[in-house]
């Protein structure tokens, strides 16, 4: 895994972020189909197995992990971040992911932690 070093600090890798989290929703929901009692179960999973896995990455970062499931029903879902921080070090990336019955939207966001 590659990791972008400017002088002394390390920079958020938002690609292997966005990996590891596609990774997590797959894992948690993966092929089964929308079901309103089990959302609460599968947000919190995903949120929880995408921190651990950006955690185990031993990276100077504080991360906040953010997850919306939406049932497929025509209606329109937006969403916006906006961040007030250093973008030379901190950084987010946001991941989209669905099946035939839902959407499932990851915002993460990694706050560098001054070492």
């Amino acid at each position: 895994m590659e990791e972008y070093n400017s002088g002394d600090e390390v920079l958020f890798n938002a690609d292997e972020a966005s990996i590891s989290v596609k990774e997590c929703i797959e894992g948690v929901i993966g092929g089964t189909d929308y079901n309103q009692s089990k959302v609460n179960q599968w947000t919190a999973s995903v949120v929880e197995h995408s921190l651990t896995h950006l955690v185990k990455q031993g990276r100077p970062f504080k991360y906040i992990v953010n997850c919306t499931i939406m049932q497929k029903s025509g209606a329109g879902l937006h969403t916006a971040n906006s961040c007030y921080w250093d973008t030379a070090t901190d950084g987010s990336c946001t991941v989209r992911w669905e099946n035939r019955t839902m959407y499932c939207v990851v915002s993460v966001f990694a706050v560098a932690v001054a070492l």
